[in-house]
């Protein structure tokens, strides 16, 4: 299957600072696609050399097959979305959505049921002729969005459009966007920061780190099979525990981290050849209870800190070794343990949640 958007080895510099750094990555028609990292990673440089407002150092940029590389802009099948929105004030709802069309030389007729159904698409039928400043930010969000697809681009690339809103609109958004995604079948590229969101949203996830794609992925890959220690740690809390083999024993191997803590895990999970190594446990892998831990990879902590998140209850425990674990369990206060500054628990780890990663 051809790539709705293919990156070869792409490269952009800024005198001797590489902003992208030979970046290579395929996009499948109808994919949605999040690049996401921090900000700074070159994630909205990586969009903007896809879009053409960027000029590539070294490499190609390849959509349906064609090499767009010397295209300007305004010649590639694609168009952007923006966190600013970048409505024209001057214009009704329906004078923003049509603009592009105006530009194709789209018939009159033709133009007026292509934008009415746009805003029917997102839900905005009845407010074409209000005026931006008439309109709350998830309108405007929207009416964004309709004038982006009105012009049934290939690919649409949207830059953290969703982080000027609040967080229960923006979840709303998050949903409203995939599943206009999904009835469109457009192939989506979309730049966030922020972890939630691209777990919501995406089919699979480019992790950005440094100018490179750390890691692709679907979101449960990318969660709870990172590659890296940066991958581990910046999407979704993470424990990680540098540790070092202290033997073997039959089908295992004992590894012992900090603060004396020893862990057993099998030995297939054990990379050969490895003496050191960091080891991922999420925060709702570790299984905590007022019961004695019997059998391997149980020990006994303290509560250091309870913080009630409705659902969720996140604990910071400390071990007798100073070991600190962030764990986050169910909140059943009405069948289960409720746990509480100064407790004493026992903690246990199933082999099959440690995850090994390269140690830094």
């Amino acid at each position: 299957m051809t790539p709705a958007v293919e990156l070869r080895g792409v490269t952009r510099r800024y005198g001797d600072m590489a902003a992208v750094d030979g970046v290579s990555l395929a996009v499948a028609p109808g994919e949605f696609l999040t690049l996401l990292g921090p900000s700074g990673c070159g994630k909205t440089t990586l969009l903007r050399l896809i879009a053409g407002s960027e000029v590539l150092t070294a490499g190609s940029v390849w959509i349906d097959g064609r090499d767009v590389t010397a295209l300007p802009a305004f010649r590639r099948p694609v168009n952007q979305v923006f966190q600013s929105y970048a409505l024209f004030p001057h214009l009704t709802v329906e004078g923003n959505v049509a603009f592009g069309l105006h530009m194709q030389g789209v018939a009159p007729a033709e133009m007026a049921r292509r934008v009415g159904e746009a805003l029917e698409l997102v839900s905005l039928g009845g407010l074409g002729a209000r005026r931006p400043h008439e309109l709350s930010g998830g309108q405007k969000q929207r009416v964004a969005l309709a004038r982006a697809v009105v012009c049934r681009p290939r690919v649409l690339l949207l830059d953290e459009p969703l982080s000027a809103l609040d967080a229960k609109l923006r979840h709303a958004m998050q949903l409203e966007l995939k599943r206009l995604q999904r009835q469109l079948g457009i192939t989506f590229v979309f730049v966030t920061h922020d972890q939630e969101e691209a777990l919501t949203m995406s089919d699979r996830i480019a992790l950005v780190h440094r100018g490179r794609i750390e890691q692709v992925g679907t979101a449960h890959d990318v969660y709870h099979r990172p590659v890296t220690r940066f991958a581990a740690d910046f999407v979704g809390q993470a424990n990680l525990l540098d540790v070092e083999l202290a033997g073997r024993e039959g089908a295992d191997v004992l590894v012992r981290g900090p603060g004396g803590l020893e862990l057993r895990l099998p030995a297939t999970a054990w990379p050969d050849g490895t003496k050191r190594a960091t080891l991922l446990v999420r925060p709702e892998k570790i299984h905590v209870s007022r019961k004695t831990g019997i059998g391997p990879n149980t020990f006994p902590a303290r509560v250091e800190e309870e913080i009630f998140q409705g659902a969720m209850d996140h604990l910071s425990l400390v071990t007798s070794g100073g070991l600190r674990l962030a764990v986050v369990v169910a909140n059943e206060s009405q069948l289960g343990d409720i746990f509480h500054a100064g407790d004493t628990v026992h903690c246990a780890l199933h082999a099959d949640d440690l995850v090994v990663l390269p140690a830094e």
